[in-house]
């Protein structure tokens, strides 16, 4: 496939997937309620799931009247119980949810999968996982249709992105962005890219917030030489084109499979690895940082130079290497704006996407087979 890289977005030609049929007799009712619901019956064919906001959710605030008409109810996907995608489960009958003082509402455009969605849905956080039913999703990018009484630079009509759970693995919220709205605090959001359209923005915040800061906790700055192992997926494309542009990388080095080679280099790799032809621990090449998104710490840590850092997201941790879980904040994407409105950093979107909202199964399977380049993003979303 022949990469096509435009001044916002890189994308590979797409192979279509075969379309998904929702089933309305395969959804439950699940009935819990709040204060704010009018619980205004749409009509729809599917069994309506009532899903309010969850314990931990404060009163909601006494915002000022909204310019926008906002339904009480929303078209959302939604799970029930821990399992595989078989558990997701379109619903037209969703709570809208609540907005709290420090929170605005935004009317989602699009929305974007991470390794983290499908992990939490399989279970894997349960223990501090928010209650079920959950509507999954980190990643948002929309438009304002309501403010919070505390909300001080957001107004109605901006256009917004980012990373909706502060704590990516801490009671992250019960109503996701994979719905037609989201309550978000303000400080998790920002402005969105004026060059960029909402699926692009969609597919940046959680993995470039993590790439951002996995870069500055490893103490990579102007001058120094990185190895991205992983670097076509979500994060890894990101941690080469900062580490490049943003850092001051003087050498950068990635990893991945035949096919992406070139997509590596477009990105700013000054050394592109066929991993499925050389081991990258046999190149004579040591590096200042490791930075290793596909679980390789055993051989990462054979290559760091003395004194270096290896970031580790999954597998694995042999010091020097460090885990860490990325920690949201729209002031990271406020600082980082410029450089993607220059598109000296560019957001990376599978050829195979973007999915509509009707395929939101196909896209989890999708992401769940770890072949994606970049990011699998959900648009539009009605």
């Amino acid at each position: 496939m022949e990469p096509i890289l435009s001044s916002t977005t890189l994308q590979l030609r797409p192979h279509h997937l075969h379309p998904h049929s929702l089933s309305s007799s395969s959804l439950s009712t699940l009935k819990l309620t709040t204060p704010r619901s009018l619980r205004q019956k749409l009509s729809s064919p599917v069994s309506p799931l009532r899903v309010s906001a969850n314990s931990q959710a404060a009163p909601a605030s006494t915002e000022a009247k909204s310019t926008y008409s906002v339904p009480s109810q929303m078209k959302a996907w939604v799970y029930g119980e821990y399992g595989s995608v078989d558990v997701l489960k379109f619903d037209s009958s969703v709570s809208v949810p609540p907005v709290k003082d420090d929170q605005v509402l935004v009317k989602v455009a699009a929305a974007a999968l991470n390794p983290v969605d499908f992990k939490r849905r399989l279970g894997k956080f349960k223990a501090t996982d928010s209650p079920l039913p959950t509507v999954p999703g980190y990643d948002v990018a929309g438009v304002v249709v309501k403010v919070g009484s505390q909300v001080k630079s957001l107004k109605e009509g901006d256009e917004v992105y980012g990373n909706i759970n502060e704590k990516a693995l801490e009671g992250p919220k019960q109503f996701g962005s994979f719905a037609e709205y989201t309550a978000v605090e303000e400080k998790l959001l920002a402005l969105k890219p004026k060059n960029l359209d909402f699926a692009q923005a969609a597919g940046l915040p959680l993995a470039i917030q993590t790439a951002y800061e996995g870069l500055e906790r490893s103490g990579f700055s102007d001058g120094k030489s990185i190895l991205v192992l992983g670097g076509a997926g979500g994060v890894g494309s990101l941690v080469i084109q900062l580490a490049k542009h943003v850092f001051g990388a003087s050498r950068v080095a990635a990893t991945s499979s035949t096919g992406k080679l070139e997509v590596l280099k477009s990105l700013g790799a000054d050394l592109a690895i066929d991993y499925t032809k050389e081991n990258f621990e046999d190149l004579p090449d040591k590096y200042d940082v490791i930075y290793d998104t596909v679980g390789q710490g055993d051989k990462a840590v054979k290559v760091v130079k003395e004194g270096g850092s290896v970031v580790v997201l999954t597998g694995a941790v042999i010091p020097p290497g460090f885990r860490f879980v990325v920690t949201a904040n729209g002031a990271v994407l406020e600082k980082l704006n410029p450089f993607l409105e220059s598109s000296k950093v560019k957001p990376v979107v599978d050829s195979k996407g973007p999915f509509p909202f009707a395929k939101v199964v196909e896209a989890f399977s999708y992401i769940e087979t770890n072949r994606a380049t970049g990011k699998v993003v959900i648009h539009p979303i009605p």
